[in-house]
């Protein structure tokens, strides 16, 4: 830790001790357990008298399905919600009451109302906008809502930062969405229109892969470790018990919702989307792969756990394994010193690697490019091939973004890039949360799959060889070690100088944001 980082880390201890009394939190004693569906119960839900005869063809392997397309991702999920029977167990970073996610809401309502057992896990971070929900679905006798690291003062996140920064700064940034313990749904997507492609602003070019197979075990397992983890609060403990906001407001508003111009493309998949319709009459086609779950200990989110119990270190080993190639997806791609080493030293050993970021024209997070930023010139010296996801201008005629091109499994290239994945020697493929930034790895806790599918890693190979190049800017060094981007535009190759889509003040906040002591939070 260097000695900027150490006076940064005691001003906010030291903040966080004089304004402490602010945060206690409530005790957890009395908290009530549950578990997953059991294995032998979840065979006799529909879901399982179906998928149980096709698993046990496919020993020791899961069945996945990557899910690029926005629309046809909420589909997938809202299809679930409608067909689970026993138990919903969903566990997310960030849930927007916007359209996709009030009626995903709804979905969970209504399941509910079905007899289904709901368990809902939310990072605290972003959830202040749904309190007044939250309360009202937990007071359903078959609705159990949990916050992970919530914030005790509910009006303000700043506050909480503030009072309590060395917890609050921790995040449980998981996604999973599991249906009675026979199907599971992770990856990189958060609940809400942009990252389901309904927004008219950034729209997230995403991946998350649906998952059958003993690996579902592996996710509801984990599951029940973060519901059960010392982090994890029942939100009756949280939340104020004073809102108006009634269960029969949220069907109102779901309604609503349909009504809106925008939900015409989501009720069009809804119906279009075969996924689960075909997985119950035995028509889907599953690409079969070992596949292991990988997570962190839910005790990071205290500062808790041990290096060997974290998602970063069983990555470190995947990747540094590596003899042939490492294909490397990441929208907040903060490398650091030290990652950079490890990235060099793989190539100077002749593996071949390619990664896809955001640029800074693209990226909705800017203060990450800075740690981004300052080492592409470094990678770039490696021999580490580097590609920078463009941002689609706006039609002149309506002025919002049109979706072109695909590229390739990470969705549309009118997008800022969100998926999260890798590929090792065209034969192992990771899906999941994790970004490779310092937040990811110390910080927050993550959760992905490892699969080892030459299928899947030769479609992100083959995104590299054809897509990404049509799709993106390559930055490369001019003989002066300045830096240039190329660009396919069409069918004429464009070279710029600075950032490309960048004004001279954005890149001179950037340069100077370089210099400031804060990778290790980016």
């Amino acid at each position: 830790m260097t000695v900027a980082r150490r006076l940064t880390a005691l001003l906010l201890l030291v903040l966080s001790a004089l304004l402490g009394g602010c945060s206690a939190l409530p005790p957890l004693d009395g908290r009530s357990e549950s578990h997953a569906l059991p294995p032998h119960e979840a065979q006799h839900t529909r879901l399982g008298q179906k998928l149980s005869p096709l698993t046990h063809q496919h020993p020791k392997r899961s069945g996945i399905i990557p899910l690029a397309d926005g629309h046809q991702a909420f589909a997938v999920r809202m299809q679930l919600a409608e067909v689970a029977e026993q138990t919903l167990d969903i566990q997310y970073y960030l849930w927007k009451k916007d359209l996709t996610g009030t009626l995903l809401l709804e979905a969970l309502r209504e399941a509910a109302e079905r007899g289904v057992r709901v368990r809902l896990l939310l990072d605290d971070n972003h959830a202040l906008g749904l309190d007044p929900v939250l309360h009202a679905l937990n007071q359903h006798p078959q609705i159990q809502i949990r916050l992970f690291n919530p914030f005790v003062v509910r009006s303000s996140r700043t506050m909480g930062f503030i009072t309590d920064f060395p917890r609050a700064n921790r995040r449980m940034h998981n996604k999973a969405f599991t249906v009675d313990n026979q199907v599971t749904i992770i990856g990189g997507r958060n609940i809400g229109d942009e990252y389901f492609a309904a927004a008219d602003g950034l729209l997230f070019a995403d991946l998350d892969v649906l998952a059958i197979g003993p690996v579902v075990q592996a996710v509801s397992d984990d599951f029940d470790r973060y519901w059960m983890s010392d982090s994890s609060y029942p939100a009756e403990l949280m939340l104020a018990t004073t809102h108006e906001y009634e269960l029969r407001d949220l069907v109102q508003e779901a309604v609503a919702a349909l009504r809106q111009p925008e939900a015409t493309d989501y009720a069009t998949a809804l119906h279009l989307t075969p996924y689960i319709t075909d997985l119950l009459q035995d028509k889907i086609t599953f690409t079969w792969a070992p596949t292991r779950m990988i997570s962190d200990d839910p005790a990071k989110g205290l500062g808790l756990a041990e290096p060997e119990a974290l998602i970063a270190t069983q990555l470190e080993e995947i990747t540094g394994g590596a003899e042939h190639s490492l294909d490397l997806v990441s929208p907040y791609f903060v490398p650091t010193a030290s990652g950079v080493a490890a990235l060099s030293e793989l190539a100077s050993r002749g593996v071949r690697i390619r990664i896809l970021t955001n640029s800074l024209e693209a990226t909705d997070v800017a203060w990450v490019h800075v740690g981004y930023a300052k080492r592409r010139k470094a990678l770039l010296r490696a021999g580490i091939t580097l590609f920078e996801t463009r941002r689609l201008q706006p039609k002149p005629d309506s002025g919002k973004e049109k979706r072109e091109r695909s590229t390739g499994p990470f969705g549309s290239s009118g997008s800022s890039l969100h998926a999260k994945t890798f590929a090792v020697d065209g034969k192992r493929v990771f899906v999941g949360s994790f970004n490779f930034d310092p937040r990811s790895t110390d910080l927050n806790t993550e959760l992905g799959f490892v699969m080892e599918s030459p299928y899947l890693a030769e479609h992100i190979a083959s995104a590299f060889e054809h897509n990404i190049p049509n799709n993106a800017y390559q930055v490369k060094l001019d003989e002066q070690g300045r830096l240039y981007w190329l660009e396919w535009h069409d069918g004429k190759l464009i070279h710029h100088r600075s950032e490309p889509g960048t004004g001279f003040w954005r890149r001179l906040g950037i340069r100077a944001a370089s210099w400031l002591p804060i990778e290790w939070l980016l």
